[in-house]
C-alpha cells in the first residue's frame, strides 16, 4: 500500500513539473481560455489545464480558434458517446475480429508505441460508423495507458501487403478528423513503413486535409533504414519482435 502511494505521489510529481514547463504565455492563455470555455459550455469545468493546452497547441496559441475547436470537441464527444461513457468491445466485433492494431512498449521519450496493419484493414466487413467507433475506443485506450506526464503517443503504421481492398479513403478521413480535432497533440510520431507504390494513391487524397502540425509527425521509412531508424527512437528491448525488438505484439482490446 505504502509502495502504491509513492508510486502515485512521484506520477503527480512527474505531471506537475511537465505543467511547469508550459511558457507563462500559454499559462495565461490557459486561463483566459477555460475562463471563457467554461461559460460557454459549463462541462468545461470537468477538463484539466493539460487538455486545454493541447487545444490551444493545436492552433498555435490562438485561443479564439482554441476554444472554438474545443467546444466543437465536447458537442461531438455528447453526440458520439451519449451516455458519457466509452466504447464497448460489443460495439466494435467487426474492427476487432480484423486483429489489426496493437499497442505494447514506450519509446525514448516514454511514450506508447502503437502498431497497426494496413493489410488487415477491410471496410467491407465493417462499417464506417463502426470502423469510426473503433478509433475513438483505440485512441482513448492509448490515453488511459500514458505514463505520467506523458501525453503523445508513437504509431508505426506498416502497409506491407496494403492493396486496394484495403483502400478506405472515407475511414482514413473520418480516422483523420477524429485525431486532429478531438485528439490534438496527442500523436507524437508515425512511421508508415513498408508502403507499396499503389498506396500512393490513397495517400495523394488523404493528404491534403492533414493540418500542418500532423505533417511534420509523419516519417515515410525505407525498408533498408527501418530497423536503423526505429532503434534510433526506440530501444531494442521496447521495440516490436517483428522489428527486431524484444516485445511481442499485444491487441489493443487486450492492453
Amino acid at each position: 500500500m505504502e509502495k502504491e502511494v509513492k508510486d502515485e505521489s512521484f506520477g503527480l510529481a512527474e505531471e506537475e513539473q511537465a505543467f511547469e514547463q508550459s511558457s507563462e504565455i500559454e499559462r495565461s492563455k490557459i486561463g483566459i481560455m477555460r475562463a471563457f470555455v467554461e461559460r460557454e459550455d459549463p462541462s468545461s469545468k470537468d477538463v484539466d489545464d493539460y487538455m486545454l493546452r493541447r487545444f490551444l497547441r493545436a492552433r498555435d496559441l490562438d485561443i479564439e480558434k482554441a476554444s472554438n475547436m474545443f467546444l466543437k470537441y465536447l458537442s461531438w464527444k455528447r453526440s458520439f458517446l451519449p451516455n458519457g461513457g466509452s466504447i464497448s468491445l460489443s460495439e466494435i466485433p467487426n474492427e476487432l475480429a480484423q486483429n489489426k492494431l496493437f499497442m505494447q512498449g514506450l519509446d525514448k521519450k516514454g511514450r506508447p508505441i502503437v502498431v497497426v496493419f494496413g493489410n488487415r484493414h477491410k471496410p467491407s466487413k465493417s462499417s464506417l460508423e463502426e470502423f469510426k467507433r473503433f478509433v475513438v475506443f483505440t485512441l482513448d485506450k492509448i490515453c488511459s495507458r500514458m505514463p505520467p506526464g506523458k501525453e503523445k503517443f508513437v504509431a508505426i503504421g506498416d502497409l506491407e501487403g496494403w492493396g486496394y481492398t484495403n483502400s478506405d479513403i472515407r475511414g482514413y478521413l473520418g480516422a483523420l478528423s477524429i485525431l486532429q480535432d478531438c485528439y490534438p497533440e496527442r500523436l507524437g510520431r508515425l512511421f508508415i513503413v513498408h508502403a507499396p507504390y499503389v498506396f500512393m494513391t490513397a495517400w495523394k487524397m488523404v493528404y491534403p486535409f492533414i493540418d500542418s502540425n500532423t505533417k511534420k509527425k509523419i516519417s515515410f521509412v525505407e525498408s533498408k533504414k527501418l530497423r536503423s531508424t526505429l532503434l534510433a527512437e526506440i530501444d531494442e528491448s521496447q521495440l516490436p519482435e517483428i522489428y527486431g525488438g524484444k516485445l511481442p505484439l499485444v491487441p489493443i482490446q487486450e492492453v
